[in-house]
């Protein structure tokens, strides 16, 4: 008798797979939108920094001038005692929340909402950072880190400036202990082992020399022990056809 599947150990909720969210300092969202943003600006006073073992960045602890206190993603060179504004008329400076339209082409930005007041989805890694390309009315188009073009709501917020901890990939761990403990405050599991290289009894797609030997298409419908690849996909592999072709050839 086999093991059971990385799937299956997912959902029986054991210490190793657990993920505890009690152990994440704050869900990182921005504040509920309201008269001081829509109309004007609040500002604000960074009074500390917090290691968030959920997160890659440091995130920077914020003082608003009604009392209010929040935690945002702390730009390059963000220190104690900066003044950081919050709205539609604050200055474009490094850790200010703005929404995309009051800010100009070819500033770098970062936790960039998809939706107007969804808190902030997009580039939240350290050393990572957008850029505004363009304004067109209401919709605003932003360059990813990726490279990818992404149009967005004007009214989406974002803060400007790049994620702190640029060069954290530049160190490597060297050994496979400091990876796991590191992965471990992180509340990830490492290492994931790939399912070609299993056992045919670990895994659909075992025992084949480190290939599936069999389709990865199954249906929505497929038992928990089997339901791994491409969860009812349309199709899949690379799309060929006149539209890609143009695409390429930059038509």
């Amino acid at each position: 008798m086999g093991k059971r599947l990385i799937q299956q150990k997912l959902g029986k909720g054991s210490p190793s797979y657990k993920r505890p969210s009690s152990r994440c300092k704050t869900d990182l969202e921005y504040r509920n939108l309201d008269e001081f943003e829509k109309n004007g600006k609040l500002t604000g006073e960074v009074v500390g920094f917090v290691d968030d073992p959920a997160r890659t960045a440091i995130l920077m602890e914020v003082k608003f001038d009604n009392n209010e206190m929040d935690l945002f993603i702390a730009p390059e060179g963000a220190m104690i005692g900066e003044r950081i504004e919050v709205g539609v008329s604050a200055e474009v400076k490094p850790g200010n929340v703005l929404p995309l339209n009051s800010i100009p082409e070819g500033i770098p930005v970062y936790d960039i909402e998809l939706t107007p007041g969804d808190g902030g989805r997009l580039v939240r890694s350290s050393g990572t950072t957008a850029f505004v390309v363009s304004h067109e009315g209401g919709i605003v188009t932003v360059r990813l880190p990726s490279k990818k073009l992404k149009m967005l709501d004007g009214r989406c917020r974002a803060q400007v400036g790049i994620i702190c901890g640029g060069g954290r990939r530049e160190k490597p761990f060297l050994k496979a202990g400091k990876k796991f403990y590191a992965m471990g405050a992180m509340n990830r599991r490492w290492p994931n082992v790939r399912g070609v290289a299993m056992n045919p009894y670990n895994h659909p797609f075992g025992g084949k020399e480190h290939h599936k030997g069999r389709p990865s298409t199954v249906s929505r419908s497929t038992p928990p022990g089997r339901k791994v690849g491409h969860l009812a996909s349309r199709r899949t592999g690379r799309r060929r056809g006149k539209s890609v072709e143009r695409e390429e050839m930059g038509e």
